[in-house]
C-alpha cells in the first residue's frame, strides 16, 4: 500500500496494538468494546454489506492505481479447459473428456493472445494493455501464463468458490486479488478494459460475455473490441442471429463482437481498432 502521510494523530494500527494490551476484564472481552473495523462480527453483518462492497472496490482500485496500470486486456474463458497434453480433470464422462481435450487448443490460443497483448504492454512500460483474468485454472491460467512468458505483470481477480478458483501460479502475486462479491469483481474486469477476449467456457463465461455486450449495447460502456474465440464452439452454443430475426435485439447488435479462431487474428482486430503499431517479439 502507499506510504502513510505524516499525521500527528494516532493511527488505527497503533490503536489496534494498544487495544490488544488492554486488561482482560468482562468489559474488554465484550464484542461491544472491539474497535469497529477489527470486529469481524460487525464487519460481516448484514448491516455493513454496503461497506464491504466499498472495501472490495477500493482495495483493488488502490493497488492497481499504485501499480500505474491504466488499461487492461480481459480474458474470459472456461476453468475446465486443460493445457494440451494434460488430463481433462473436470470431465464427468468419456464424451466430456474427449471434448475438453479437443478444446485444449484454446488454452494455447489464450496463452498466445496474452503474449501478443503483453508485447504491446511492454512497449508502454506495462501501464497499458495489461492482461487480466479471473485468476483460476484453464483459460485463465493460460492468459496469465502468456503474460509471464513475456516477462509482463498480469492481474488475477479470483472469487471465493467451493472449488476450482485457487489462484494459478502465473498471476503476479502483488496483483492477485480475491473477492466475495461477483458484482465488485465484474466492475474491475471492465473498468479499464481496452479489449475483451472470450474463449469457450460455461455459465460464468457466458455471463461475462453477455454483460459486456449489454453494457456496450445500452451505451453504459464505450465500444471496445469484443472477441469471441471459436466459431465452431459458439456457433453451437448461441445463436444471436436468431435473436435479431425475432426482433428482440437490433439487426446490427451481432456486429458488437468479432468471431475469431486464432490469437493473431484476434489481436489484429485490437491493433487496428486502436491503430497500434506492430511490436516485434525481440523488442524491449
Amino acid at each position: 500500500m502507499a506510504k502513510r502521510r505524516h499525521t500527528p494523530l494516532r493511527t488505527s494500527v497503533e490503536d489496534l496494538v494498544a487495544a490488544k494490551r488492554a486488561p482482560q476484564t468482562p468489559q474488554t472481552q465484550s464484542s461491544a468494546f472491539r474497535l469497529a473495523f477489527s470486529d469481524e462480527d460487525f464487519m460481516t453483518s448484514e448491516d455493513t454489506r454496503g461497506i464491504r462492497f466499498q472495501l472490495e472496490y477500493l482495495k483493488t482500485e488502490f493497488r492497481l492505481r499504485e501499480a500505474g496500470i491504466y488499461s487492461t486486456v480481459v480474458l474470459f474463458g472456461g476453468a475446465r479447459i486443460p493445457e494440451p497434453g494434460k488430463p481433462a480433470w473436470a470431465a464427468k464422462n468419456e464424451t466430456q473428456k474427449r471434448n475438453l481435450e479437443a478444446a485444449s487448443r484454446y488454452y494455447e490460443e489464450a496463452r498466445r493472445f496474452a503474449q501478443l497483448a503483453s508485447l504491446t504492454a511492454r512497449s508502454l512500460d506495462f501501464k497499458e494493455y495489461v492482461v487480466v483474468t479471473g485468476g483460476g485454472p484453464g483459460v485463465m491460467e493460460a492468459g496469465n501464463r502468456g503474460a509471464a512468458d513475456m516477462g509482463a505483470p498480469s492481474i488475477g481477480l479470483n472469487v471465493v468458490l467451493p472449488h476450482e478458483q485457487a489462484p494459478n501460479l502465473y498471476v503476479t502475486p502483488e496483483l492477485s486479488f480475491n473477492f466475495h462479491y461477483f458484482a465488485t469483481r465484474k466492475i474491475h474486469f471492465l473498468l479499464r478494459a481496452k479489449a475483451v477476449a472470450v474463449f469457450p467456457g460455461g455459465f460464468g463465461t457466458m455471463d461475462e460475455f453477455f454483460e459486456t455486450l449489454t453494457l456496450i449495447q445500452t451505451g453504459r460502456m464505450e465500444k471496445v473490441p469484443v472477441l469471441l474465440f471459436g466459431a465452431e464452439f459458439w456457433g453451437k452454443v448461441i445463436n444471436l442471429e436468431a435473436l435479431a430475426e425475432a426482433g428482440t435485439i437490433a439487426p446490427t447488435d451481432p456486429d458488437l463482437f468479432h468471431v475469431v479462431d486464432d490469437a493473431e487474428a484476434g489481436w489484429d482486430v485490437v491493433r487496428k481498432f486502436y491503430d497500434l503499431p506492430k511490436v516485434r517479439e525481440t523488442e524491449g
